[in-house]
């Protein structure tokens, strides 16, 4: 079964990893930086190597987003970020090709291991089932 694994983060976030500290984030250093991509290099090495990983990315800062809309004359609406109503939003995500529920929870909470500078907010990741091509769960 196919799951979508999403972490979720702030522009704070991405502006604390760019090395500025922000009310929100304490700043990354070089070396915090290196230390994140070694271990979310490693996961999803293993999970290359157990045959679960599909797909997963990283994605640019909120400000580099864009919302379209429908505006209530049915025109489509155009906004780039970043957006001072969202809090907190997709970050990255992982698809994953795997036996169980159980079995991805296990992979999450590997996720959440990974080191960060103190004073750093760790946000719940989120896991959801994917309809296969079929529409079955």
């Amino acid at each position: 079964m196919k799951y979508l694994l999403m972490i979720q983060g702030t522009q704070a976030d991405h502006e604390a990893q760019s090395g500025k500290a922000t009310g929100d984030a304490p700043a990354w250093t070089e070396q915090d930086l290196r230390t994140m991509y070694a271990h979310m290099g490693a996961l999803n090495n293993d999970l290359a190597e157990t045959g679960e990983i599909v797909d997963a990315a990283g994605l640019t800062e909120p400000a580099r987003a864009r919302f379209v809309e429908l505006g209530p004359d049915g025109r489509t609406v155009i906004t780039d970020g970043p957006y001072g109503e969202t809090k907190e939003v997709l970050a990255g995500y992982w698809v994953l090709d795997c036996v169980s529920m159980e079995r991805v929870t296990e992979i999450a909470a590997r996720v959440l291991e990974c080191p960060v500078p103190a004073g750093t907010k760790q946000y719940p990741l989120v896991i959801r089932p994917m309809f296969d091509a079929g529409g079955d769960v």
